[in-house]
């Protein structure tokens, strides 16, 4: 019995050849990573606040009222993602983001989620006004047929 090949052609990614598929697998499971790690609001407030400027741990603790020991696991959790740096500053260590675009994307997202809040109100004002509008019972009803409810 012979054995035969099937060669399938996928296509690559010219610096490094390898399949755009596996790269693309590859970014996925980057992004999700760091997705997970801003899936906290209390990193979100240490991305915002960083968003300014770079400062220290206790610059943090003390605008954001956490304490040092959170501050310190959230920026070591950012910072294996990629999102926040830090460079040495005499005997302190001073925090930046990355790059800044990752306030930028955290701003979509609370104008996405902004949306959708404003979308949701304006439906429950519409629910609550047509639920007002169908109780109203008009003047002309005699008083007999009126039920409270």
């Amino acid at each position: 019995m012979s054995s035969a090949y099937i060669y399938t052609w996928q296509p690559t990614h010219a610096a490094t050849e390898a399949p755009v598929h596996i790269i693309g697998n590859e970014i996925d499971d980057m992004q999700a990573s760091l997705l997970r790690v801003l899936a906290s609001p209390h990193r979100l407030r240490i991305v915002h606040r960083l968003g300014v400027g770079a400062c220290e741990v206790n610059e943090l603790v003390r605008e954001l009222g956490m304490a040092q020991a959170t501050v310190s696991q959230h920026l070591a959790a950012m910072r294996a993602v990629g999102l926040v740096d830090s460079t040495r500053d005499g005997r302190c260590m001073r925090y930046q983001l990355t790059d800044p675009e990752i306030l930028g994307a955290c701003d979509v997202m609370r104008a996405v989620i902004v949306r959708r809040l404003s979308a949701l109100g304006s439906l429950a004002a519409a629910a609550s006004t047509a639920a007002v509008t169908t109780t109203t019972v008009p003047s002309s009803t005699p008083a007999a047929l009126v039920t409270s409810r």
